[in-house]
């Protein structure tokens, strides 16, 4: 293993995955090919992550604090951070997708109901497994990947699964680039796409990988088209939906999720509106909800994970009472014990801790040993 991390690392230095990798996959073109390929810089600039350069005690550290935003990871059974952790990714950013060249040791990883609350993250999460194989539960469901088989997976549900040393190239879309079609994949969420179209996108996604290194700004949304067609057009042939209801009820709930969303920050955002937006019952309204608190508690929710999300921004300058009005309190001593009780720490401390790069006491604060974590890149994506 060492010896394929020593060749990682070198191409780590360059712009793309390892080289003998590609080679092996990707027999170069003619030189016609290339001199008709359009004469512009590429577009991309990859974001890297590695542990490959520190101390064996720091590794799997590292690791953990770069994923912190998305999932917590664990060492196997009878394994120590003082073995050290080899992991890298390269990170491409096109659009609203984020393409992750990703290499691991064996762990495991859970995102759980706690995670959820205080992260912003609810993304779509399509994986292409190259080596290993990974096991996830959602909702006491147990998937398993095998090398060359495509996951697909929702951010914004819990899950829990391990993973042995492995290789894959990970894509995440941001949930309202793929809002049209949320109820057919909320339904696809944590299976294994199959079949012929699955196959095509296995092509594409190689040939995709192959050739990120030299993308130009004219063929990136060209791209982006192309994968989530070619997602969507896999979901739809590979997801059978058990009950006619159960399409409909999801289909229902989608709806609700997005009115929320796309109204989050207005006043006049209450049961009343929705059910007349919708064309629901409040009773229809409620039980829609039921498993969250209630419609009234998932408005809430959502707004004080914005809330977190602004305060931890380092960019983000705007007052803190600003930001609780925004999230629908006009009392700020009320947002500081609703923003306290959600996540444990006041606005302020989240404030303070992104200003001064001091470690908060909630998970989203893990110690950095890299200037970015997974959930900056997929911010950026965002």
């Amino acid at each position: 293993m060492s010896e394929e991390f020593g060749s990682a690392n070198k191409s780590a230095k360059g712009e793309g995955w390892p080289d003998h990798l590609e080679r092996r996959r990707w027999p170069r073109e003619p030189a016609t090919q290339k001199e008709d390929r359009p004469e512009a810089p590429p577009a991309l600039i990859p974001l890297r992550f590695s542990t490959l350069d520190l101390p064996l005690l720091e590794q799997f550290e590292a690791w953990r604090a770069h994923m912190a935003p998305l999932v917590e990871v664990h060492l196997p059974n009878g394994k120590s951070p003082d073995d050290g952790f080899l992991a890298e990714q390269i990170g491409w950013r096109l659009g609203d997708m984020l393409v992750v060249q990703q290499r691991t040791p064996e762990h495991s990883y859970i995102r759980d109901q706690a995670m959820l609350r205080s992260s912003p993250i609810d993304h779509w999460n399509l994986g292409l497994l190259r080596s290993g194989r990974a096991w996830t539960e959602v909702d006491r469901h147990v998937t398993e990947t095998a090398p060359e088989e495509i996951f697909f997976r929702s951010l914004s549900y819990p899950y829990r699964g391990r993973i042995t040393d492995s290789t894959a190239v990970l894509l995440f879309f941001s949930y309202e680039s793929l809002a049209n079609d949320a109820s057919l994949l909320q339904a696809a969420n944590n299976t294994i796409l199959s079949g012929g179209l699955a196959d095509l996108l296995v092509t594409y996604i190689n040939e995709m990988e192959a050739k990120l290194s030299s993308l130009t700004a004219g063929e990136v949304p060209g791209v982006i088209r192309a994968v989530k067609d070619m997602v969507i057009a896999c979901v739809t042939s590979s997801t059978k939906l058990d009950a006619k209801q159960m399409q409909t009820n999801m289909g229902m709930m989608e709806r609700a999720h997005r009115y929320i969303h796309l109204n989050l920050h207005s006043g006049n955002l209450t049961p009343d509106t929705m059910c007349q937006a919708l064309g629901i019952s409040r009773t229809r309204l409620y039980q829609l909800f039921e498993s969250s608190g209630g419609v009234l508690n998932y408005i809430r929710k959502l707004r004080l994970q914005q809330a977190y999300a602004e305060l931890s921004d380092r960019t983000n300058h705007r007052p803190i009472a600003e930001i609780a009005d925004a999230a629908g309190f006009d009392v700020a001593a009320n947002f500081t014990r609703a923003f306290s009780h959600e996540f444990g720490v006041s606005p302020r401390e989240i404030r303070r801790a992104m200003g001064t790069g001091h470690v908060a006491s909630t998970a989203a604060f893990a110690t950095r040993s890299h200037e970015t974590t997974i959930g900056d890149w997929l911010a950026l994506a965002g």
